[in-house]
């Protein structure tokens, strides 16, 4: 026995991964009778809602694998406690032209002064933009390249982060500096050169108003 026409229809675009057209295609056609829509506007409309619901969906996912941390946005980040010149350097990472040059970012000043805010905030928007972010402590980062190491895939381990245009290290002055940590952070280092952006955060202590300083550079 064949199913009505309208489940056949809804089970096709399912197979076609087309799930937000199962959705609306019904919606949408009894708008476009009562307005009159041509069978292209109709089309077009539906083509819009689904490519909406995939760059949703796909924001969705790279959130969850960013590992960021969900508070710290730039909404409630108080940019107003940045020098001028960070201001204006931050406002031109915002825009996420720096990703394509494979550039990298040192964010460092005082304890307290907003760095991995600033950090978060700025991965959460190249989020927004379709970007993939990884956040990691650099203790965490060291802890993994050594295991790694230690199990004979730290290439393996280096080509998984590959997968992320933007890769925000926390706290690297926090690292021991023992010669093996010191070895795998700057393999990765090495590795992603001119290849893929690195954003780190790091704790010194500098003589200025905000205590903050940014510094959009290549090499690190």
């Amino acid at each position: 026995m064949s199913m009505p026409p309208q489940n056949e229809l809804k089970e096709n675009l399912k197979k076609l991964w087309l799930s937000e057209f199962a959705k609306q295609y019904a919606v949408q056609s009894g708008l476009a009778a009562s307005e009159g829509w041509s069978y292209e506007k109709y089309l077009q409309r539906l083509c819009e809602l689904e490519l909406q619901q995939r760059e949703s969906r796909k924001r969705q996912r790279l959130l969850a694998a960013a590992r960021l941390p969900r508070e710290k946005t730039l909404d409630n980040f108080e940019r107003q406690r940045l020098k001028r010149n960070v201001e204006r350097q931050f406002a031109a990472l915002l825009s996420g032209e720096f990703l394509q040059r494979a550039e990298n970012v040192l964010v460092f000043g005082s304890p307290g002064g907003g760095k991995t805010h600033l950090l978060a905030a700025l991965g959460h928007e190249l989020i927004g933009q379709g970007r993939s972010v990884y956040f990691v402590t650099c203790v965490l980062l060291v802890q993994k390249l050594l295991a790694a190491k230690q199990d004979l895939l730290l290439e393996k381990e280096l080509k998984r982060l590959d997968k992320y245009e933007a890769l925000i290290i926390d706290d690297i002055g926090y690292v021991q500096q023992n010669r093996e940590e010191m070895e795998v952070l700057f393999t990765l280092l090495a590795h992603r050169y001119e290849r893929h952006s690195v954003l780190l955060r790091i704790p010194v202590i500098v003589n200025t108003k905000s205590g903050d300083r940014l510094s959009n550079m290549t090499p690190i």
